[in-house]
């Protein structure tokens, strides 16, 4: 019996050195391939590159300066004015840039437009890279760094706060907007086995990042419906929750557009033919899409508007700038994009979707900056300083490196080419679509499994 115990004891012992090895081997393979990944692909000195990187470097140095001096080192807020241009600009205008991935996921993964389904992939990575940048922004503007984990830890939870809300959902589409784009890592590094088990993952991973971001575009604009006295009353309104939400729509669709228009002329060679071929069809029906979407937002603008009754204040110089907002940067947007996609012209288009992107901006610092505190002296004003902007530069710039890293060595515009059995295969509706295979059908092989 004692053999047989230092036997057993001795195979054991040669399966977990093995088993080490093995791993060892595999390690050492992904660091060699990883390594070699991070070599640049083509040219280095590029007008991109040239003007990027320092504005990246100073704009770390001025982070770093910042994290340890505090608040008030190179950034002009104050009491009176607490949310400056990390807040105003990054997080207010960049959540809802970010809208087009829970946008597409919800027109590819419960419509089932299946036109859309070779930019999923590029979407959701925009949207994951802007959220995880965007939380950075809202960690720069805390005084007590620490403290961004009170809603996590059980800190001081604070359930009746709306930010306590956001910063949740915040976390949590993160971590579903990453599960939803696993398998193209996985896919990348050769992990079959791992794509199939996170490919299970990704289309419950997507219903729930759906349901995340109908609630926190929307609690954004909660944030303000504590501030009626401060909030100049054409832009104040019930609804302000509501028009957050309805506008993020077209500002997901606007930057898909504008996104598709510069990887296409830069990343044509990563794309697969079925997207070239379909490009101008895509082009189109993300227009209808826009179109459509920004006239609903008018519409809801103008019922708050009447709602409000705020006739009084549009025949002042602030009733000019809200009319040049509403109409001159939501309407107008909306007719370009309809004019576009019936004419099928590809300028009128990005231009309209340039022209939206721009009607986000200009609304959401109205309601964090421009229209906030609308009665204090022009003097007496916040404006961000250089150390600010040069900040906020360098988090948009370092997105669009890793977009760029990433599009440039990852299957992002490839869809997987599967092969076909030789057996018939039936589609199953009821069964939907998977994300990780760039939105390939579920198929059964016939109808009497089901």
């Amino acid at each position: 019996m004692d053999q047989i115990a230092r036997n057993t004891e001795k195979s054991w012992f040669l399966f977990l050195v093995f088993k080490l090895l093995h791993l060892g081997i595999h390690l050492f393979g992904f660091l060699i391939f990883l390594v070699r990944e991070l070599k640049p692909k083509g040219k280095i000195l590029t007008p991109f590159n040239v003007i990027t990187l320092p504005i990246i470097v100073a704009g770390a140095f001025f982070a770093v300066e910042h994290m340890f001096e505090g608040l008030s080192t190179g950034t002009n807020v104050s009491q009176e004015f607490p949310w400056g241009i990390f807040i105003g600009f990054n997080v207010m205008v960049g959540v809802p840039f970010a809208g087009g991935a829970y946008v597409l996921a919800f027109l590819v993964y419960v419509l089932n437009f299946e036109k859309f389904h070779p930019i999923v992939r590029a979407t959701v990575l925009n949207g994951f890279l802007a959220y995880a940048f965007y939380a950075s922004a809202i960690f720069l503007d805390l005084g007590r760094k620490w403290n961004i984990l009170n809603p996590i830890i059980g800190n001081e939870f604070g359930v009746n706060s709306i930010l306590f809300l956001v910063a949740w959902h915040f976390l949590l589409y993160m971590l579903a907007e990453l599960i939803e784009f696993s398998p193209t890592v996985a896919e990348w590094v050769g992990l079959e086995r791992l794509k199939k088990i996170l490919s299970s993952m990704t289309l419950g991973a997507c219903v729930f990042g759906i349901a995340l971001s109908t609630l926190h575009q929307s609690g954004l604009g909660g944030l303000f419906m504590m501030a009626k006295n401060k909030l100049h009353p054409l832009w104040y309104s019930e609804f302000i929750p509501m028009l957050f939400f309805a506008s993020s729509i077209p500002a997901g669709l606007s930057v898909v557009i504008v996104q598709e228009t510069i990887t296409r002329r830069f990343f044509s060679h990563r794309m697969s033919e079925s997207y070239l071929r379909n490009y101008d069809d895509i082009f189109i029906w993300l227009a209808r899409g826009a179109a459509l979407a920004l006239f609903v937002y008018f519409f809801l603008k103008v019922l708050a508007f009447i709602h409000e009754k705020s006739w009084v204040h549009l025949w002042s110089p602030w009733g000019a700038w809200f009319l040049f907002e509403v109409i001159g940067l939501v309407l107008v947007p909306s007719f370009l994009f309809h004019f576009g996609q019936a004419r099928r012209d590809r300028r009128i288009i990005l231009f309209a979707a340039i022209l939206t992107m721009l009607g986000i901006i200009v609304n959401r610092l109205n309601y964090s900056m421009i229209a906030f505190k609308w009665y204090v002296p022009f003097s007496e004003r916040y404006f961000p300083s250089l150390q600010e902007i040069t900040i906020t530069l360098a988090i948009i710039s370092t997105q669009l490196w890793i977009f760029r890293w990433v599009v440039n060595r990852m299957p992002v515009y490839e869809v997987p080419h599967v092969e076909e059995p030789e057996t018939e295969r039936t589609f199953v509706p009821e069964l939907g679509f998977t994300m990780a295979n760039g939105g390939e059908k579920i198929l059964k092989k016939n109808m009497k499994e089901v």
